[in-house]
């Protein structure tokens, strides 16, 4: 096991065609724990597949070190990094029988002499004949039991002596897997490894890795597209967009509290709702020609800005409750219904400013395109960003020293100076 580091890591490819150099990633500082399982994230082409092939050594970054413990790997080859990556096309070798897949790198991970290539051979050649007749290889022997280990970890004994085209698409993502684990390497890169499965075998195999990963301990940095993968896998989210990380955090810390426009609506399936809002005192805005209170830490915050004026706000689909018709309430005619069996997600327009939202509630209401519903907000549920995108500043609670007040501890909102 390994932390992993990325200190002013750069990678631009150079034009072709006549068209400009592409700057895929820009200064890009991340931290992978020890042990960590880190998910990275973004739209296609923010950086996530060339930031795993330059820690693998398969792309030389423009600029920066990229270090695996306390070794700097920029200048090594792929082999000497102890690294091993999970390719999205599985990358079997359809030649080779299962077993000959996950020993492959084993095989080739130190060097050999000529006699010790000729032994390994033939010890391969003449395990199946009587045991007079065979060939003793240690190095061979070693090797077989580790893939009968990894095997039996991944529930692929009985497929040993079959060919890639002989397995399902779930098989050969195992037998992928356990040509990485074979090899005990410090740190696992796997690019979308889940995406060429379908629903079903997607979930089981998703709970597969998370279990490997908590057995084994390795460092593992993970690609994926995926919403639910994102959110139920990692024990961290790295939000890239333009090879730049926007937000790094557990994945309630990036649903509950993005750092921006860009994650609010990157992150959470559907994304966070968002809406031109005043504010309207300390603790109230104004939407929609009504005002909504505004409680917890983002009524701190509001506090703390100076000057008012315009916001956009930002509220969860399950921020918003169907409630009785009411001046306060706001009034909205649904779009879209859909039914996912264990609640419904109302698509509406609301009437006033004519504002897109979403709306999760429980499939017991009785719904239907072109009704007018009325929403209530909760007042936790706010979030706001400034019209740079960036969210509004959370206070931050420190404690006291143990002062005059009766030498008791004392929890003390600090709010960021924004003056």
């Amino acid at each position: 096991m390994a932390e992993v580091r990325f200190q002013k890591v750069s990678k631009t490819f150079p034009p072709r065609r006549g068209s400009a150099p592409v700057e895929v990633l820009r200064q890009l500082d991340l931290t992978v724990h020890n042990g960590e399982f880190l998910v990275l994230v973004g739209p296609s082409g923010c950086g996530k597949s060339t930031l795993l092939r330059i820690l693998a050594g398969l792309e030389t970054p423009s600029g920066g070190e990229i270090l695996v413990g306390e070794r700097a790997v920029n200048g090594l080859r792929p082999a000497q990094r102890d690294v091993a990556m999970v390719f999205q096309s599985y990358a079997l070798y359809p030649h080779l029988s299962v077993a000959d897949n996950i020993g492959f790198g084993l095989r080739r991970s130190r060097p050999r002499t000529t006699i010790q290539h000729l032994q390994d051979g033939l010890h391969r050649f003449t395990r199946r004949l009587p045991a007079g007749l065979r060939v003793a290889s240690e190095r061979e022997r070693r090797i077989e039991e580790r893939i009968k280990a990894v095997a039996e970890q991944l529930e692929l004994t009985p497929l040993l002596e079959r060919l890639p085209k002989e397995l399902s698409g779930g098989q050969k993502q195992r037998v992928a897997l356990g040509r990485a684990i074979a090899r005990q390497p410090k740190v696992f890169l796997m690019d979308e490894p889940l995406s060429n499965l379908d629903a079903k075998l997607r979930t089981g195999t998703r709970a597969q890795i998370v279990a490997l990963q908590r057995e084994l301990g390795i460092t593992t940095l993970y690609v994926t597209h995926d919403q639910v993968e994102a959110m139920t896998m990692g024990h961290r989210i790295a939000v890239l967009n333009q090879g730049r990380l926007q937000q790094l955090g557990t994945p309630m810390e990036l649903y509950e509290h993005p750092a921006n426009l860009f994650v609010a609506q990157f992150i959470g399936s559907p994304p966070m709702n968002l809406l031109p809002v005043e504010q309207a005192g300390a603790d109230q805005v104004q939407l929609a020609g009504r005002r909504f209170l505004v409680e917890g830490e983002m009524a701190l915050a509001l506090e703390a800005r100076t000057g008012g004026g315009s916001l956009t706000a930002g509220l969860r689909a399950e921020h918003f409750k169907l409630a009785p018709a009411t001046n306060r309430n706001l009034a909205a005619e649904i779009t879209h219904l859909e039914a996912l069996g264990n609640e419904v997600l109302i698509s509406c327009r609301l009437i006033e400013g004519s504002h897109l939202i979403q709306v999760r509630t429980d499939p017991g209401q009785r719904l239907a395109a072109g009704q007018t519903i009325h929403l209530d907000i909760d007042p936790q549920g706010w979030r706001f960003f400034e019209a740079s995108g960036e969210s509004l500043p959370r206070p931050e609670p420190t404690v006291t020293k143990p002062g005059s007040r009766g030498h008791q501890d004392e929890m003390q909102v600090v709010l960021p100076d924004l003056t």
